[in-house]
């Protein structure tokens, strides 16, 4: 069995897709917050809702997914309970030596998955503490496989990871909403639009995935001399789209 102690937006969406894509839904309790979410997932998916932290006692590998400042309070409630099991915690601030800290000689391990996690095409940064097994950290891998890719990074990269895989989201849905304000603005209906928009953003991540070429050479393969994709290249140069792009995960990182 594992557990989860919060089901809001990141333990929700990685909640959905453990079950989502095969996880059985049997094998998951979730201790919830104040709100209603964690309740309503339990309608939809059918796992089971416990309502205190020592109720995941039976847990093998416990997931922590609440706010910073919740973080203490969840880190002293699972001590009594913690000995013996995995610890992963997609709490931001919740560093190697802050869960050691709280939960005394427990293995623990900070991971920041991003939203895809929803639909089993995440990308979820992990750094485990040092007493972390192979076998450890298989089980863990087992687990949020479910959901997508997972990658082990230092700790000192997983910020960064966090951010180029985390918010960029966010900047494809702004990045997708204008391109289909473009193509409403030259005559596609607004659905149409965000379809076409879509399918690229899909298309062209599976094709830099599963391509031999990095993605510079797959621009080159779109943009022939004088051709109307490098005349828009450009104008993404004139206008900064690179810098603007940049700056984006700078402010980000802040």
């Amino acid at each position: 069995m594992i557990g989860f102690i919060g089901a809001g937006s990141i333990g929700g969406a990685v909640i959905t897709g453990l079950i989502k894509n095969g996880f059985d839904a049997d094998q998951i309790t979730v201790k919830g917050g104040r709100s209603n979410r964690a309740q309503l997932l339990e309608d939809q998916l059918g796992f089971k809702i416990v309502k205190k932290v020592k109720q995941l006692e039976d847990a093998e590998v416990i997931f922590i997914a609440v706010g910073a400042n919740a973080l203490d309070s969840v880190l002293s409630e699972l001590k009594e309970i913690a000995a013996d099991k995995l610890i992963v915690a997609f709490t931001g601030s919740a560093s190697i030596s802050v869960l050691k800290q709280g939960l005394g000689e427990v293995k623990v391990a900070h991971a920041i998955p991003n939203t895809p996690v929803k639909v089993g095409a995440g990308f979820t940064g992990i750094t485990y503490s040092s007493d972390f097994t192979a076998a450890d950290k298989k089980k863990v891998a087992s687990i949020m496989g479910y959901t997508g890719q997972i990658v082990e990074v230092p700790e000192d990269q997983l910020g960064i990871l966090g951010t180029v895989a985390g918010c960029s989201p966010a900047f494809l849905d702004v990045f997708i909403e204008a391109l289909s304000d473009a193509g409403v603005k030259h005559g596609l209906n607004r659905q149409l639009a965000y379809e076409a928009a879509i399918g690229m953003a899909i298309g062209a991540g599976k094709l830099a995935k599963q391509s031999e070429l990095n993605v510079s050479a797959l621009k080159d393969e779109v943009t022939s001399p004088g051709g109307s994709t490098i005349k828009g290249v450009a104008t993404l140069e004139e206008n900064g789209f690179r810098n603007a792009v940049i700056k984006a995960v700078d402010a980000a990182e802040e």
